[in-house]
């Protein structure tokens, strides 16, 4: 029973459930993801003194920037996994995937991928069309889903 029980928890890390209604982009679109946030209580350091009140409205990429692009796409479809390991090296963007296992790729391709875990960050960004790029633009961040050169995807 336990051993059992390891088996699938280790399966459903290794395959991951695919990310619930996302498809493959039909039409290209594009728009700017403001990441600020109003506080809801008084934000204050180690030492109590008061950083910004509730109130506030504060954009995280003021104080630390975004260095990598984030490359949504479907690890089961070769031509988006293709296509984002010829566009980005390992360090310009993190590729994450919506379906399939990161860990299969990851030993086929020997490139690190990541998973969007139960959809967090595509609902976040409001990405429901892969492939999608989310890229730094100022203080905030540009979110596009992109058709593949050739309609592949």
């Amino acid at each position: 029973m336990q051993a059992t029980m390891r088996a699938n928890a280790e399966n459903r890390v290794r395959n991951p459930l695919a990310v619930s209604g996302i498809m493959p982009v039909r039409e290209a679109k594009s728009w700017t993801f403001d990441p600020s946030i109003v506080l809801d209580r008084d934000l204050r350091d180690v030492k109590g003194n008061l950083v910004a009140a509730a109130g506030t409205r504060v954009n995280p990429l003021a104080f630390v920037s975004l260095k990598t692009d984030l490359v949504f796409i479907d690890g089961r479809d070769d031509a988006q996994v293709d296509w984002a390991l010829k566009r980005w090296s390992a360090t310009a963007a993190k590729i994450i995937f919506v379906a399939g296992s990161p860990f299969e790729r990851m030993g086929e391709k020997k490139r690190r991928f990541f998973f969007d875990q139960q959809g967090k960050l595509t609902g976040h960004f409001g990405i429901t069309h892969v492939p999608a790029i989310v890229a730094p633009e100022g203080q905030a961040m540009r979110v596009s889903e992109i058709e593949l050169p050739g309609g592949a995807s």
